[in-house]
């Protein structure tokens, strides 16, 4: 059985992710930091869909390097090496940037970028060993063209894209491909924060007409893990209906 470790596990995209990837025949390990209130709740999913035996959760802060190392050698002592890593964990900030504080900023880029970089360097031996593995960043598509009042934001995701092109070319040797998955407006409960009438109208600036879901999320990133994507790497892909055309 395949192993797949899939962070920020308590989130929408990440819930839909971890239950994409179950019913595919994998092993999950989630990783999630605070929320386990949703954690229990997908477990309890899992149970009813008879499928709770193949998730195991774990907690760490992908902002504290010990935490991460923590569950990095959890990880390894429990599976030999594992398949693919989803690094899906985030966090966002809507803020001006004069407002914005340096530890603020600092914690962005510890979650939503060092925790990525520390967490694969983790699973990469096990990876490089068998030459074989799928690494798949989630960042977003203010990543790739900037979002006003979300410059922190915006800077660490695309951080986290640069790092997915350069690390697709480093590994490619070892028979290990990297992509990341940009997410528009999805419809999960990060977006919580905007109006009835805001969300409306980021469903009208959307030419598919509509907000996206976290399964066509994680139908994506889990299609960038299976043998069909094997020719792809250092790729970044866009899944918002049309939103920033």
């Amino acid at each position: 059985m395949k192993v797949a470790l899939i962070t920020g596990a308590s989130g929408g995209i990440g819930k839909a992710t971890v239950k994409k990837f179950i019913k595919e025949g994998y092993f999950v390990v989630g990783q999630y930091n605070s929320d386990s209130d949703s954690i229990n709740a997908l477990k309890k999913e899992l149970v009813r869909d008879e499928l709770g035996d193949y998730f195991f959760a774990v907690q760490a802060d992908l902002s504290n390097a010990e935490q991460i190392q923590a569950l990095i050698n959890r990880v390894t002592q429990s599976f030999k090496c594992i398949d693919v890593l989803v690094n899906n964990a985030g966090v966002g900030l809507y803020k001006l940037i004069t407002e914005t504080t340096e530890e603020e900023w600092d914690k962005l880029f510890a979650i939503n970028m060092k925790g990525a970089y520390l967490l694969t360097n983790g699973m990469l031996k096990g990876m490089i060993d068998k030459k074989y593995g799928k690494i798949i960043n989630v960042s977003s598509i203010w990543g790739n063209v900037g979002a006003s009042m979300e410059v922190a934001y915006s800077a660490s995701k695309a951080a986290l894209i640069g790092y997915t092109k350069a690390l697709a070319k480093e590994l490619a040797p070892s028979k290990i491909t990297v992509n990341c998955v940009c997410p528009g407006v999805i419809d999960t409960p990060i977006n919580a924060r905007f109006s009835i009438k805001e969300m409306q109208a980021l469903k009208e600036e959307t030419p598919i007409g509509r907000i996206g879901k976290a399964e066509e999320v994680a139908e994506l990133i889990y299609f960038l893990s299976t043998e069909k994507s094997d020719f792809i790497t250092g790729q970044i892909i866009i899944c918002d209906g049309g939103f920033t055309l």
